[in-house]
């Protein structure tokens, strides 16, 4: 690269770094802050300070002459650029599509929509009061049926959500590995019930003390490598993270005194999501590439630590004595018999309480809720009784209010529409990585019961993490495993977990 390529790049990454100082502070600074400390009061200012603050943000992406040199290098034959620079340039390409194609005014009438739409959905949700969310949603999935079109999609409305998430699969692709899992998940549903094993999981009824929740997720964080002087843990309704950079990563849990298990599994999803933000290579600031290679790959490195880590045998061949110092009650309890609860498959209205094999039920639902509505065939208002139509059909439970159904994910309110498939998406991609690690670290089950952690972060770091969003998803997990990805070994991992533990 000649000097005067040199300087060109310089110019862009200098802008970029003003376009992240305002997407760490507005996105996540601000909405930390929002979600954990403001006073009920704040909320009204805020939300002109994050909706001012997202127009300033438009005005970097859509600057011209940042848009020319961008152009400029753009246009020159790749072979010319390394492999940074080709991944910052179609990501800020990307990032300018999916932003400067919806109106400026759109933008930030959206954004100052759900900072507020969050607010109104907290007291609903409280209230079990369905309507009073309904003229919200129904602008927020106006205002997404919008932004496809302005995005544009090859066949479905909802690909342009799959490319805005940067998921590396589209809605036919979808539809046909959700359609093999959910008829898998049935049939092993079937096989369960007439299963002679019978789980009890009452164990898990009592009082687990707050102090004593908030240790254990403090102790699990720096087990697992957590860096808290990189990071920090705070309580807010809806678990989260939230990164201000590699070096400020914000955990956001929630603790239930009648039910450490919440807790415990944001411990090691959030973990498991902020170790990824941590490991990011610090060479990537100022490139845009700073971040995950897309939500589906976060997640699925939180599935990856949440499930098939963290509800391991192995795991707690270790773990188990550690939390029975937590929590005394359990010194009666079995390993086997906690094990065994643990991942004891039931069906729940709740999706963050439901067990790994049901979840994906919870997800195909709101999956299908999402496309209709997008598609036009389901109006807001009839969502709470097609929801409950839903869960009647696949789970064979109805929700008796709406707190425990259409209102209990923030996801819609918070601007998340068409996210919770990624959820899925994680599972398969955990999954296939996890066959891969222990092909390639043939002591991996030795190592998670002995408590040894560090040899597997540090193939994530390497493999994965450091790359930040170098790669798309699609290139990443065939970088990592050497195929494309398949649902074959989630239902590999399902089948052979589940029928160990209900012995069929």
């Amino acid at each position: 690269m000649n000097i005067s390529d040199e300087k060109k790049l310089q110019k862009i990454k200098e802008h970029i770094r003003k376009i992240e100082y305002l997407k760490f502070t507005n996105n996540n600074l601000l909405y930390w802050d929002k979600v954990t400390n403001m006073p009920k009061k704040g909320i009204g200012f805020r939300s002109e300070v994050m909706s001012f603050l997202a127009g300033e943000l438009h005005k970097l992406i859509e600057d011209k002459e940042f848009v020319k040199l961008v152009a400029y290098f753009d246009s020159k034959d790749p072979q010319e650029l390394d492999i940074q620079t080709i991944s910052m340039i179609r990501k800020i390409k990307g990032n300018y599509e999916y932003i400067n194609k919806i109106p400026s005014k759109e933008y930030r009438d959206y954004i100052y929509l759900i900072a507020e739409a969050e607010q109104v959905w907290s007291k609903s949700k409280r209230n079990d009061d369905f309507e009073s969310v309904v003229p919200y949603l129904e602008k927020i999935v106006e205002h997404f049926k919008n932004f496809t079109e302005y995005w544009g999609y090859e066949e479905e409305p909802y690909d342009a959500l799959f490319s805005f998430y940067g998921a590396g699969v589209n809605t036919k692709m979808v539809d046909e590995m959700f359609q093999e899992l959910k008829g898998y998940i049935v049939k092993l549903l079937e096989d369960i019930s007439t299963s002679k094993v019978r789980i009890n999981d009452e164990i898990f009824s009592g009082y687990f003390n707050k102090d004593a929740q908030s240790k254990m997720t403090i102790d699990i964080l720096n087990r697992i490598g957590f860096d808290f002087d990189a990071g920090r843990v705070d309580e807010g309704e809806h678990p989260t993270i939230l990164p201000n950079s590699n070096k400020d990563v914000r955990i956001i849990t929630s603790y239930n005194e009648e039910d450490f298990r919440p807790a415990f599994t944001t411990a090691l999803h959030g973990g498991g999501q902020a170790l990824y933000e941590q490991g990011i290579s610090s060479d990537l600031y100022g490139t845009l590439l700073a971040e995950p290679s897309s939500v589906v790959f976060l997640e699925a490195i939180a599935r990856f630590y949440e499930n098939i880590f963290g509800r391991s045998k192995e795991f707690w061949d270790f773990y188990y004595p550690i939390m029975q110092g937590y929590f005394p009650s359990f010194k009666t309890i079995s390993k086997k018999n906690f094990y065994k609860a643990l991942n004891k498959v039931d069906y729940s209205l709740i999706r963050m309480d439901a067990d790994e094999l049901t979840y994906n039920l919870h997800i195909i639902i709101r999956y299908e809720i999402e496309k209709d509505l997008i598609n036009n065939k389901l109006s807001v208002k009839d969502i709470p009784d097609v929801w409950n139509e839903k869960y009647k059909e696949y789970l064979g439970i109805e929700p008796p209010n709406h707190g425990l159904g259409a209102l209990q994910d923030v996801h819609w309110f918070s601007g998340y529409f068409g996210y919770f498939p990624n959820y899925i998406l994680g599972n398969l991609y955990a999954a296939q990585i996890y066959s891969m690690i222990k092909r390639e670290i043939p002591d991996y089950g030795e190592l998670v019961s002995s408590g040894n952690w560090d040899k597997i972060n540090d193939w994530f770091k390497e493999k994965i993490f450091i790359h930040g969003s170098i790669y798309y998803p699609e290139e990443l997990i065939y970088l990592v495993t050497d195929e494309n990805l398949k649902v074959d070994y989630f239902i590999d991992y399902l089948d052979e977990k589940y029928r160990y533990i209900y012995e069929m």
